[in-house]
């Protein structure tokens, strides 16, 4: 997902500050103490609008406390003045949100109100960050350093020796925008808020988050404000409140902050259940959490900078969706009711058009109780509100993006074998949603477009038509929302089929095929067509009329269903690869793959989307382009596109491919790497390609893996030995270009043999992804 904000950078500059800066992170990588979270470098993605955060958080944990320094999504490398750390961000969207309840140590009289006045300098020198964990120096002589639990941040602030040492608590400014907030002071050594937002690219409907900080000890002075004015001694206001320590002797303070999306009541248990322990208990409990689920996957080979890319996309993988329960199961459900999580863990925070192309596969295999909850959760927002979500943020719907991504996101769990106990609910969901609109009354659009796609064969394109709620509409592109909604029919055939619902199958299966409806024989390229079915907007496919931040360039490729039906309409396999090999200007790529990788597909902008005709691999709709050579029979391009494009990931602030999705550019660089890739989001195909280390061994839930551990080998794989010669799976040779779920279900080992030449394995038609029908 990505958001409004144009930032055009010179790339020469973006790779001159990238090989000029080396974060603290990186440096602490290099000492070779065997832990893996010493090669994560949470910095990674801070800089050129990958808009990740460099802050302290646990596996899916609700709390990601982390430093503001101005940027609309909270932290960007760039700059220098901290204005608060806050508990709540998302890991590379697009949009403002999050940032709630920024606190930041000062030293002084108390004076101004407005956090961008009362930041705080900072230098990168003086800064680090590992799982877990974030400390920096600021320019005042305040030490400020950040961890966390799954539903707290806990600080502790070195003061210089001072009798006014401050901790500011800015309830009134955040990230999004702010409706109302309360402050109060309760006693001398705990403060509660109150604050309700809404925000997100579009005004979405109000949420409220409650907080109480717990300090380790009395404060001595106290205060709050209203807007500019400073009430010392005051215990309640609206905007925020200000604590004073005396530091002469003791310069040291802790805090921990408990967060809930339900209430104070909330707020407080969790307090007590994951309160009450000292920063460094914390700190180490977190970096054992992260050390634990990071040790999961271990790899062999490979330089340096390769691991530590790795592992950093693995870490951001797995910081959402994020707990939305509290401790005692209770949340905050989309019908503004509260109800109790009943056998398994609530989770909230949906980036589905994101989310369902890459990272909800990489945690149903690495993550399957996880993912299974998820799951659950998801299914759960339509028992509570009465309709699946599009793109949800905490308790409420944003509409951001279109499409129908939550059924591919919901079929994958269940071709994983994740929906067990439940599949008939989460089918009933996915049909009423696959079949209908939501009601006027309900806040989500669904698949808005939806009346017109089932009667025509495709979703209209209606130039300015009037949001009917917040959020994005599906009319505005009528071209991609076709192909999407086509997808997503095509998953639900697979699920209807394998729980006896074969009429319904049928209905899915014919309008799978709907794809064909957007190709114009005219341009050889989709194309959006308007409410009377006449093709509209520009001829030329390098424009996005119609496409949601893409082009008919990017977006011909998002049929994995059928792709030799997709390859029909473009004129056979001889165009079709001819028309690939233009899109990845891949006699260039040959040549040079990085470069290519970095002038030809990426130009500077993280954000242009649109007027191209090259592959986009900073943005989510053609993400499984390059494994459409293997349909093709020449699965050796596959692997020269799939290198080329991890080489965009590096291990400094700009090592982001756009903008991170919450894991899903990270889940696509992991995936990549092993060489085990879902060629058919949401239903359980996996492309092969040349991984890129010599051993990765993969540690899984026997629960729902009963192989228990899977271990893929390449050696000698390298830059010139990338092709793939053959491949065995448990000793035994394998000709096709992908494996099924069910076969990785027992697999224990995969084999990569490779060579510096394209061979023979996998070309044979038989070889390629099969057809879902």
């Amino acid at each position: 997902m990505r958001g409004t904000r144009r930032t055009r950078l010179c790339l020469a500059g973006v790779m001159a500050a990238s090989a000029l800066v080396t974060a603290p992170a990186v440096r602490a990588a290099e000492r070779a103490d065997g832990r893996l979270t010493d090669l994560v470098n949470p910095f990674i993605g801070t800089q050129n609008e990958g808009n990740t955060f460099p802050g302290a958080a646990v596996p899916f944990g609700m709390v990601q406390f982390s430093p503001d320094t101005g940027h609309s999504t909270g932290y960007d490398y760039t700059q220098n003045r901290v204005r608060g750390f806050s508990l709540v961000h998302l890991s590379g969207v697009g949009c403002r949100i999050g940032g709630d309840l920024p606190v930041l140590p000062t030293t002084g009289d108390v004076t101004q109100t407005d956090y961008a006045q009362y930041a705080a300098a900072f230098s990168h020198d003086d800064e680090e960050a590992s799982p877990g964990y974030y400390r920096v120096g600021l320019a005042s002589g305040i030490r400020a350093e950040l961890t966390a639990t799954t539903r707290t941040g806990v600080q502790r602030y070195t003061f210089p020796a001072t009798d006014k040492a401050n901790v500011l608590l800015n309830a009134a400014q955040s990230l999004h925008k702010g409706v109302s907030s309360t402050v109060e002071i309760l006693d001398d050594r705990t403060v509660r808020t109150e604050i309700t937002g809404h925000g997100f690219c579009r005004d979405t409907g109000p949420y409220t988050v409650y907080t109480i900080t717990r300090f380790s000890r009395p404060f001595t002075a106290h205060g709050t404000w209203d807007g500019r004015t400073v009430s010392p001694g005051s215990r309640s206001g609206p905007g925020g409140a200000y604590v004073r320590f005396d530091t002469t002797r003791d310069r040291t303070v802790e805090a921990t902050t408990a967060l809930s999306y339900v209430d104070a009541r909330g707020a407080a248990a969790n307090l007590r259940a994951e309160g009450g322990r000292s920063f460094d208990a914390v700190r180490g409990r977190a970096r054992e959490e992260w050390e634990r689920r990071l040790a999961g996957v271990r790899v062999r080979g490979g330089t340096p900078t390769l691991r530590r890319t790795f592992y950093s996309s693995l870490y951001r993988s797995y910081l959402a969706p994020n707990v939305g329960d509290d401790a005692d199961g209770r949340y905050f459900g989309w019908d503004r009711r509260v109800h109790r999580a009943k056998g398994f863990t609530y989770y909230q925070n949906w980036s589905l058009w994101d989310t369902y192309r890459t990272q909800v596969q990489l945690l149903t295999l690495l993550a399957p109780r996880e993912a299974r909850d998820m799951a659950r959760s998801v299914v759960a927002v339509d028992e509570d509100g009465g309709w699946l979500p599009k793109w949800g943020y905490g308790p409420v719907e944003t509409n951001i993006m279109s499409g129908d991504p939550v059924t591919p996101f919901l079929t994958t769990a269940y071709q994983a074998g994740l929906l067990k106990g439940f599949e008939e609910r989460a089918y009933r969901a996915l049909r009423k949603n696959a079949d209908g609109v939501p009601p006027a009354e309900y806040p989500g659009i669904g698949r808005e477009a939806n009346a017109e796609y089932i009667a025509d064969g495709f979703a209209p394109y209606v130039k300015g038509r009037p949001y009917a709620k917040m959020g994005d509409s599906d009319y505005h592109h009528g071209g991609s929302v076709t192909l999407e909604y086509a997808l997503a029919d095509a998953m639900l055939v697979q699920m209807a089929r394998g729980l006896g619902h074969h009429e319904d199958a049928a209905r899915y299966a014919a309008r799978s095929r709907n794809y064909r409806n957007v190709f114009d024989p005219a341009t050889g390229f989709f194309r959006a067509r308007d409410a009377s079915g006449a093709f509209t907007g520009p001829a030329d496919p390098a424009r996005g009329t119609g496409f949601h931040e893409g082009t008919p360039w990017q977006y011909q490729w998002l049929v994995p269903q059928d792709v030799p039906g997709m390859v029909r309409l473009i004129g056979g396999e001889r165009a079709a690869e001819d028309r690939l090999d233009s899109f990845f200007a891949y006699d260039r790529l040959l040549a040079d793959p990085e470069r290519t990788a970095r002038e030809a597909w990426v130009h500077g902008d993280p954000y242009a989307y649109y007027n191209a005709a090259t592959y986009n691999p900073m943005n989510e709709p053609d993400l499984i382009a390059p494994y459409t050579y293997l349909s093709l029979g020449r699965p050796w391009k596959t692997t020269d596109v799939v290198h080329a494009a991890l080489s965009l990931f590096t291990d400094g602030p700009t090592g982001m491919t756009g903008n991170d999705d919450l894991g899903t550019m990270s889940a696509w660089n992991v995936l990549s790497s092993i060489g085990l890739f879902p060629v058919q989001p949401g239903y359980g195909t996996w492309g092969l390609t040349t991984p890129v280390f010599d051993r990765v061994e993969l540690t899984l839930d026997r629960r729902y893996w009963p192989g228990g551990r899977l271990t893929v080998t390449a050696p000698g794989t390298s830059a010139a030995d990338r092709y793939v010669q053959a491949v065995r799976t448990d000793g035994r040779p394998h000709g096709r270009t992908y494996l099924t779920t069910g076969a990785l279900r027992s697999l224990r080992s995969l084999a990569f043999t490779v060579g510096p030449r394209p061979s023979e394995w996998g070309t044979s038609p038989e070889a390629a992804p099969p057809v879902l029908r």
